[in-house]
C-alpha cells in the first residue's frame, strides 16, 4: 500500500481515473485468485504486495475524484459518504466471504472474491467514471441581486422561482434535452419540485419552475452556483431567441388559509388593520 501510494499522481495523469481502475481492478482480482491456488509462501506474499498496491491506488484515485467532483460547500458531506460507503463495503465483504469460508473453505472464499472483482468490470458501461472538468466546481457569483418588495425574512417561504425562456420552435427539442440537465443542479443546490413547462398558447415560451423551503434556502442556493452550473446555463442560452431576455420571477407561496388580515385576527402589537406580513 505504501509503495502503491507513491504512484497515484503519475498514474492519474497518464491514464485518468477510469482507465486506471480498469487496469487495477483485474490486477487485484488476479492476485486474489493466485493466492487462492498458491502453495508457495513467496508467491502468496508477492501477490499480497501487488494487491495492496492496487487497492490503495484505487482508493486514492476515487478519493481524488470525489474531491474534484463535489462543490466546495458540500465537499465534507461527499467525503463522509465516500468513507462510509468504502468502510461499509469492507464490513459487508468481511461478513460475506467469512460465510463462504465457513461453508466451504478459505481458498474458495479468496478465489470467489477475486472472480467477483472481475465482475465489477461489467459495471463500466453502466456507471462510467467521468473526469471532472478543471475548476468546474469553483463557486461563482451571480450578477444580479433579487428585487424585494415584500418585507420577507430569512424564514419566509416557501419561495417559488420561475424562469421564462423564449425558444424558436425549431430548437424546442434540443432546448428541452439541454434544460433537463438543470434538474440535478437545482436539486443539488437545495431546490425541490423542479419542472419545465411549455405554454400552450405561445409555443415559444418555456418556463422552468422550482421551489425553496425558505428565503434563506434560496439565498444559499444562489451562493452554491459553480462554473459547471454557469456552463449549463450557457448551453441552454444558445437556443434562446436572439434579443429575448430571461424573465425571472420570485414568488412567496401562500397556501390557502395562510393569509390573514388584522381585522379578522387582531394583532396585539398594533391596532391598525392591514395585511400581516409573513
Amino acid at each position: 500500500a505504501v509503495c502503491g501510494a507513491l504512484f497515484v499522481s503519475g498514474l492519474r495523469a497518464r491514464l485518468g481515473t477510469e482507465k486506471a481502475s480498469l487496469l487495477l481492478i483485474p490486477i487485484a482480482g488476479g492476485g486474489l485468485i493466485v493466492i487462492g491456488f498458491s502453495t508457495s509462501l513467496m508467491l502468496t506474499c508477492a501477490a499480497l504486495f501487488v494487491i495492496g498496491a492496487a487497492n490503495i491506488l484505487v482508493i486514492a484515485l476515487y478519493n481524488i475524484a470525489v474531491q474534484l467532483s463535489a462543490p466546495r460547500w458540500v465537499l465534507a458531506r461527499a467525503l463522509s459518504l465516500f468513507a462510509a460507503a468504502m468502510t461499509g463495503g469492507i464490513a459487508f465483504g468481511a461478513w460475506l466471504w467469512g460465510e463462504v469460508a465457513g461453508a466451504w473453505s478459505v481458498e474458495s472464499a479468496v478465489i470467489g472474491s477475486g472472480c467477483a472483482m472481475f465482475l465489477l468490470l461489467l459495471l463500466t458501461p453502466i456507471l462510467p467514471l467521468r473526469e471532472p472538468s478543471p475548476g468546474g466546481t469553483d463557486a461563482v457569483d451571480l450578477e444580479f441581486e433579487p428585487e424585494i418588495g415584500l418585507p420577507v425574512t430569512l424564514r419566509s417561504g416557501p419561495i417559488v422561482i420561475e424562469i421564462d425562456y423564449r425558444v424558436a420552435q425549431a430548437d424546442a427539442r434540443d432546448f428541452y434535452n439541454q434544460a433537463l440537465k438543470f434538474r440535478p443542479l437545482r436539486l443539488r443546490n437545495g431546490g425541490y419540485d423542479w419542472s419545465i413547462a411549455r405554454d400552450i398558447a405561445d409555443p415559444t415560451l418555456w418556463t422552468e419552475r422550482y421551489q425553496c423551503l425558505t428565503w434563506a434556502d434560496y439565498l444559499r442556493l444562489r451562493g452554491r452556483h459553480t462554473l459547471d452550473d454557469r456552463a449549463a446555463q450557457e448551453a441552454v442560452g444558445q437556443y434562446l431567441i436572439e434579443g429575448a431576455p430571461l424573465v425571472v420571477r420570485r414568488r412567496l407561496d401562500r397556501p390557502f388559509g395562510s393569509v390573514r388580515w388584522r381585522s379578522e385576527s387582531p394583532d396585539p402589537k398594533g391596532a391598525d388593520t392591514g395585511f400581516i406580513a409573513p
